[in-house]
């Protein structure tokens, strides 16, 4: 993907003035049309399909796809599948994720997350679920068996991704996020650091960049999150220090 949440949208409320003689008093129902009207244009979740580039110390290794679906109700399916480019296809790899998750008015409640590197190695291969009544999350994360309570928040590598743009479409800023790490759960703060133009294959993208990082971690993951798209990340970027590790390009998107 909080602790609490920032409204980035809401103008700062001014001091209250005594209203003058001439000065007409809105009607509740006028009211409530000018809320609805503003409210009206408010972007929400919708499927996509997006394509990236990965670049590693300058050169494209690998392309993956990215998929947004709703199935029915409240249920989404988010996956993802990488093929190798360039001096990528020296490797083995071909990695793959499917999460299943639901989109409540409160959070993101993952269902199920499985994935693997396409190698038959179960060494990176992933298979939870999530029991939301039970309050447990069961499976097997590269050969670790899983088994831990499951507290309202808690996300994998693929559902917070979906969990970040829910948050920001819904006007909020998530200060952490608690991502499952095999029979663990780790705390990831973010924090929003200011605004980028990409340039992209598809015109200028106006972007907000999110920066992610964990205690104790020399790794720190930003994203540029485009609010005209419905935050879908623009650019991902991880970085060691100052030594940047791969990043990766938008090079397409549809989105419905």
């Amino acid at each position: 993907m909080p602790q609490y949440a920032v409204d980035e949208r809401r103008p700062r409320p001014r001091r209250s003035t005594r209203p003058g003689p001439c000065r007409a008093r809105v009607p509740a129902a006028a009211l409530a049309a000018l809320l609805m009207s503003a409210t009206a244009g408010a972007d929400e979740l919708k499927p996509f399909e997006a394509s990236y580039a990965w670049d590693w110390r300058g050169m494209t290794v690998a392309v993956s796809n990215l998929k947004l679906e709703k199935r029915s109700g409240d249920t989404w399916t988010y996956s993802s599948k990488s093929e190798p480019r360039g001096l990528g296809r020296l490797l083995s790899e071909r990695p793959k994720t499917v999460s299943v998750l639901r989109v409540t008015s409160a959070q993101v409640e993952p269902l199920s997350y499985k994935g693997d590197d396409g190698t038959g190695s179960t060494r990176r291969k992933v298979d939870v679920e999530y029991d939301w009544e039970k309050h447990r999350v069961t499976g097997v994360y590269e050969d670790t068996p899983v088994d831990l309570p499951l507290t309202p928040g808690v996300q994998d590598e693929a559902s917070v991704q979906v969990a970040l743009m829910v948050e920001l479409l819904r006007g909020h800023t998530p200060e952490r996020f608690e991502l499952l790490d095999k029979n663990s759960v780790r705390e990831y703060s973010y924090v929003r650091e200011g605004e980028e133009t990409l340039k992209t294959p598809f015109g200028d993208v106006a972007t907000v960049i999110y920066r992610s990082h964990r205690a104790n971690s020399p790794h720190v993951n930003r994203y540029w999150c485009a609010p005209g798209r419905g935050y879908i990340p623009i650019r991902v970027q991880q970085k060691r220090g100052e030594d940047v590790q791969w990043t990766m390009e938008i090079q397409s998107l549809r989105r419905e």
